[in-house]
């Protein structure tokens, strides 16, 4: 299996390898990032263009995670939309998918700084959502405690015997865990950025996603 088991505050939590955490004694599964529609939204801006299939693999994906954990609970943590404009550019076919998704569980929207406010789509639509004893926001804060985040999209680069591999990560230390951006063209951010050095203690570490999710001491 392609996850690794960690501990947060005193939880057992799961980071999986496509990047979405898994809390088993909650049943809840919790995603970032999701920013659906980019490629809409970029083409509508005269940005460059890309293959309008980001959407729909991120959608697939996370079904895949729902089904394989049947998890109760959804958190989508922040910037699930490109803009709200994205959301209304979805493919229909694409917002029925996600409310099938919801059919039957519990489904959390965070608000995040490209998605604030309510979307036009079940489920509820918070700024942030506590689960004793983690706290889930989309931008970590100063001095938070047990804060489960998104937002900076990290990633993490691995050298050994002469190369180098480069992928999404999870980072976290005794205080915070922030989330790698699970959409597809979503990007990211070296964990060495002087933010998120600032943010991480001295000792955190940093789980890298793929096929097979591995642990290492937080690159600075």
């Amino acid at each position: 299996m392609n996850d690794l088991t960690f501990s947060f505050a005193g939880q057992s939590l799961c980071a999986m390898g496509s990047g979405a955490l898994w809390w088993p004694d909650q049943g809840l599964l919790c995603v970032s990032d999701l920013h659906l529609g980019k490629s809409e939204r970029l083409a509508r801006l005269g940005g460059p263009s890309l293959p309008p299939y980001d959407s729909q693999d991120t959608l697939s994906r996370l079904a895949a995670d729902i089904a394989r954990t049947n998890a109760q609970t959804v958190i989508c943590l922040g910037d699930s939309f490109d803009d709200l404009e994205s959301l209304i550019g979805l493919d229909p076919e694409e917002k029925i998918r996600i409310t099938t998704l919801q059919a039957g569980r519990r489904w959390i929207w965070i608000e995040g700084n490209h998605d604030p406010g309510p979307v036009e789509l079940g489920g509820s639509h918070l700024a942030e959502f506590e689960v004793e004893p983690l706290i889930f926001r989309h931008i970590a804060q100063p001095n938070a405690k047990a804060e489960v985040s998104g937002h900076y999209h990290p990633k993490a680069r691995l050298r050994a015997r002469g190369s180098s591999i480069t992928r999404p990560a999870f980072l976290t230390d005794s205080e915070r865990l922030i989330l790698p951006a699970y959409g597809t063209y979503t990007g990211g951010l070296y964990s060495t950025a002087e933010v998120l050095c600032d943010l991480m203690q001295d000792d955190a570490i940093a789980i890298l996603t793929g096929t097979h999710a591995r642990m290492i001491p937080m690159p600075r």
